[in-house]
């Protein structure tokens, strides 16, 4: 049987990983949070933002730069789970100039 030769051309790895590296989170944490939907998710990560700050997210649209925050959201996922970055733009629906162009406007490296 031929070994498996083919190269990833992308950087970027797994989101989980790189949290468990760094000891942000646990298979516990996750367990916890694959038994949650998304929309449970972000309101609880908003929760705990505005826990910080007395409850005051005032002066943040949040709602009008929520399309960002996710969109932002998806090009990092795309990254970390396929092998190459136009495969990250063949599964976002990009052309590979309309993925660059994203990358570019939202600060990450490919």
């Amino acid at each position: 049987m031929k070994a498996n030769t083919n190269k990833s051309t992308s950087i970027n790895t797994s989101v989980i990983t790189k949290l468990k590296d760094q000891n942000l989170i646990n298979d516990h944490i996750l367990v916890g949070i694959a038994g949650i939907s998304l929309e449970e998710l972000i309101a609880v990560k908003l929760e705990l933002a505005c826990n910080n700050i007395n409850n005051r997210l005032f002066g943040f649209d949040i709602w009008r730069n929520m399309g960002y925050i996710t969109k932002e959201a998806l090009l990092k996922f795309a990254l970390s789970t396929t092998n190459s970055r136009k495969g990250a733009a063949r599964f976002l629906g990009l052309t590979y100039d309309e993925f660059k162009k994203s990358c570019t406007k939202y600060n990450i490296d490919i």
